[in-house]
């Protein structure tokens, strides 16, 4: 039998890094610092703390973080001002909005405003069709983590069956197109789909992005499975049952340390690349 492969985040994020360094060295050589502009309103603790992360990681690469803190009864117009505001900005090199936003704030709204350009965290519309056609420059950071864990592992799509449980515009659809790009046969699950276990079953790719805690179980796999757990819920666990997973799958990402450490990366990637474009 052959021995499982952990797929370890944060050695893939550490790669992802070391290969921005003498990117953002050539960059302030030039004059620019590459800068993410992170926006954040009202005071919900979980969302402060990614606010922070994503923060320090920009200050561990030498890239400039500027953190907008925005008060909870902020309106959606006051809002799209501030985000007009750094579109503006021939400085910012990238945007990105915390979600979830207080819900009286129309949040697509927001996401639309942020400039192309500037959509680090690949969430605008415009963003997202280009990405599902196959020339986005910034996918979504989740989704983008994936795809680069599964390089990094040599973990070929084509031919394969992906099953994605999750359907979210920056998450589930989003690594559904990057999948299909890449030669797999995909299958979108959600809250509605019947026989789900049944679905799992015929898969040979498992991307759990539900946002239930252990809810994928390891009788569900087929043996050989390779597993990507997007999910990240209190109590430190995933959106599948790591134990039981672990037996059936040739492959799996832990949580944490799988694909949250990457996601960051990805967001520090695509503000290098933004800035590299100016």
């Amino acid at each position: 039998m052959e021995e499982k492969l952990i797929l370890d985040g944060q050695k893939v994020a550490n790669d992802v890094k070391e290969g921005l360094k003498p990117r953002i060295a050539a960059l302030k050589e030039k004059g620019i610092i590459p800068s993410l502009a992170t926006i954040l309103v009202g005071d919900d603790p979980s969302s402060a703390t990614y606010v922070k992360m994503k923060g320090n990681a920009c200050e561990r690469l030498g890239i400039l973080s500027q953190r907008i803190q925005l008060p909870k009864e902020t309106t959606t117009e006051e809002l799209l001002h501030t985000i007009q505001e750094l579109n503006n900005d021939p400085k910012v090199h990238g945007i990105l909005l915390q979600h979830p936003v207080p819900s009286h704030i129309d949040e697509r709204a927001a996401f639309e405003a942020i400039a192309l350009e500037k959509d680090v965290d690949g969430v605008t519309s415009w963003g997202y069709g280009q990405t599902a056609l196959g020339f986005g420059l910034y996918p979504s950071c989740t989704p983008a983590a994936i795809i680069r864990i599964m390089d990094y592992y040599h973990i070929s799509a084509e031919g394969k069956h992906a099953v994605v449980i999750g359907r979210s515009p920056i998450l589930g659809k989003p690594v559904s197109a990057l999948l299909l790009n890449r030669n797999a046969t995909v299958t979108t699950c959600h809250s509605r789909t019947t026989n789900l276990e049944e679905m799992i079953k015929q898969a040979d790719i498992i991307v759990a992005a539900v946002g239930k805690p252990e809810f994928i179980k390891g009788e569900w796999l087929k043996d050989g499975a390779v597993v990507l757990d997007a999910g990240y819920n209190p109590g430190n666990v995933g959106d599948v049952e790591y134990a039981s997973c672990y037996e059936k799958s040739s492959a799996i990402t832990p949580v944490p340390g799988g694909v949250g450490p990457v996601t960051i990366s990805m967001l520090l990637k695509h503000t290098v690349d933004a800035a590299e474009r100016v």
